[in-house]
């Protein structure tokens, strides 16, 4: 009895279909029990969805949460070791579109891996990738409930700045080469979201290098840097030799760090919090400003 229940649950257990960033449909027989993830923010967003007890390997600076540290290495976001992919046997490889690029992707899956490829650009997407992970691993459950109270919270922000009044910002990701997002990038979704205006949205590509000239012409009410760690960078302060820049002559310089505002997960709505404060407190002095 038993064996025959067992049979028709087998037959009856439907397999798992999502579709990832490429528009292709990815399919689990079952879900996934040996992940490896190929970006840092995989790796965050796949504890956040309830299967981080499921990832067997990471690439370098999978930082957090610090269980992801311990995670064995198998490259880099930007160059995978294949033949340690292979070696770990996984029934599911999420990677990053823009970061791992396609070719690591389509080599594994011709040698018979299954892989989920995303690329995140709205904050709903973080939300839309946490529950899909959740699918993937059999961890729906865990993965809807942290998903739908982070929904919650991204909500009460978008109430609270719906009706802000813009302010030009130029997001500053490195100083040499002068590097800054443009209009796709997920930072210029939370740049909307606290009413803000992404200097440089109209750029080509998504991580654009400009000059020091362009920055001048667009003339941002607002500089935003972010830099490599916790600490604010030094460079930040060279804008100050252009007093003319209004961002400088008001003294809006300033500072999200990059884990909390340039990685693709959960945390980004601290770094979203902190673009709004910054936001606000430039708003609040150019409406003084206006209306003396």
């Amino acid at each position: 009895m038993f064996w025959l229940g067992a049979i028709a649950g087998a037959v009856c257990a439907a397999p798992i279909e999502v579709t990832d960033a490429r528009g292709k449909l990815i399919t689990l027989n079952a879900p996934a029990e040996r992940i490896v993830a190929l970006a840092p923010h995989l790796v965050e967003n796949a504890y956040s969805a309830g299967a981080g007890g499921k990832l067997v390997a990471a690439v370098s600076y999978s930082d957090y949460p610090p269980a992801a540290q311990k995670l064995p290495e198998v490259g880099t976001y930007k160059t995978v070791s294949l033949e340690s992919v292979l070696a770990l046997k996984p029934d599911l490889v999420l990677a990053w579109s823009s970061g791992n690029g396609l070719t690591a992707a389509n080599q594994l899956e011709r040698l018979g891996i299954t892989v989920y490829v995303d690329e995140p650009r709205t904050l709903d997407d973080i939300a839309r990738e946490v529950r899909t992970i959740g699918l993937l691993a059999g961890t729906a459950q865990a993965a809807n409930k942290t998903a739908d109270a982070w929904l919650a919270r991204l909500q009460k922000l978008r109430e609270a700045h719906h009706s802000s009044k813009a302010v030009s910002v130029f997001y500053q990701v490195w100083n040499q080469p002068l590097q800054t997002l443009n209009g796709e990038h997920l930072v210029s979704d939370v740049i909307r979201l606290c009413g803000g205006r992404n200097a440089f949205a109209d750029a080509v590509s998504l991580a654009p290098k400009i000059n020091v000239e362009s920055v001048l012409g667009r003339n941002p009410d607002v500089i935003v840097a972010s830099g490599m760690g916790e600490e604010r960078p030094e460079w930040l302060d060279e804008w100050k030799q252009y007093p003319a820049l209004t961002a400088v002559a008001n003294n809006h310089l300033f500072f999200v760090p990059p884990d909390i505002i340039q990685r693709h997960t959960l945390r980004i709505l601290d770094g979203a919090e902190l673009m709004c404060q910054r936001l606000d407190q430039a708003r609040a002095q150019i409406t003084v400003s206006e209306h003396p």
